[in-house]
């Protein structure tokens, strides 16, 4: 089965059980393949959750999530070690040590916590009593955050949204897709997932990203991109380097799950939003606000 039929089937079995989220089931699976964490922003109820937890069920991995709290620690995260009975020390192992994990409301946790993420981000591998361990693979995190219009946020630091490969916003569903979920939901307990691959199709589906070609002129186009970030006038801080490595690894991932093996300048377009929303500071005048900044970019250079 080559990667656009195991993406077929994949989102097939998702929206079985999730209406009217296929753009956003999509950008999930890319990051999966790209092998890189997303956020995914929305008010609470949005079904960013049961996304996660069904994407997991339908590739045969290891899900565990956490919930992030004022009081959240990194060793709520990443485990402990303790003394048992015997005074042997013993080592508990944290939710990190999965496939999938889903760090729900990260913009809840204190700030120390999240700069302790960054280590499990970016090295995939934790640090507990000394002891150096890599985390499974894959491993992919998942964050749900919300608007910061909702009590008890504050902002991801950027040095740590950076890390993630994109941020996905889910927003409310169409009226035709709530009906549909409240069928969905009615009959939940009838229907059961069904694995349609599994984790090693997932990391051999990694490793053929990285075939996919990207040329010339589209490298130029990325950078091109990013470099209009910088240089815009609403942008207080632009894209970073990551951006550019950012776009490249989630055009091959999307290009290799709808059967090309080039990266296209439509590829770019349409990801712009999601790799670049998150990195950028845009000035708080003019009420233009982010994506609006981004589609203008893109626009100008369409």
């Amino acid at each position: 089965m080559d990667a656009k039929s195991m993406y077929s089937g994949v989102l097939q079995e998702l929206e079985r059980h999730i209406s009217g989220n296929k753009d956003i089931l999509t950008l999930m699976f890319v990051s999966l393949i790209a092998d890189g964490h997303a956020l995914l922003e929305g008010v609470p109820g949005v079904a960013k959750t049961t996304m996660t937890k069904a994407l997991a069920s339908a590739i045969d991995a290891d899900f565990k999530r956490v919930q992030c709290t004022a009081d959240l620690e990194i060793e709520d995260i990443i485990g402990s070690t303790y003394m048992d009975e015997q005074h042997n020390v013993k080592l508990k192992k944290g939710p990190a040590f999965t496939n999938i994990l889903l760090a729900d409301e990260l913009n809840r946790a204190p700030v120390k916590t999240m700069s302790g993420f960054l280590e499990v981000l970016e090295e995939r591998r934790v640090t507990i009593g000394g002891e150096d361990m890599q985390l499974p693979k894959p491993f992919i995190a998942f964050a749900t955050q919300n608007p910061l219009t909702i009590e008890g946020t504050t902002p991801i630091p950027k040095v740590l949204a950076d890390r993630f490969l994109m941020r996905i916003s889910v927003g409310y569903p169409t009226e035709e897709a709530e009906e549909a979920m409240i069928r969905i939901k009615e009959r939940e307990e009838q229907i059961d997932f069904k694995k349609v691959i599994n984790k090693d199709d997932i990391l051999a589906l990694q490793q053929q990203a990285k075939t996919v070609k990207v040329p010339d002129d589209i490298v130029k186009f990325i950078t091109t991109v990013v470099e209009a970030t910088r240089s815009d006038i609403h942008v207080v801080m632009g894209g970073s380097p990551r951006s550019d490595i950012a776009f490249m690894a989630a055009g091959k991932a999307k290009a290799l799950i709808e059967g090309r093996n080039e990266v296209s300048r439509e590829d770019i377009l349409s990801l712009a939003r999601p790799i670049l929303s998150h990195r950028l500071v845009v000035r708080s005048t003019g009420g233009i606000g982010v994506n609006g900044v981004i589609d203008g970019i893109i626009a100008t250079l369409s």
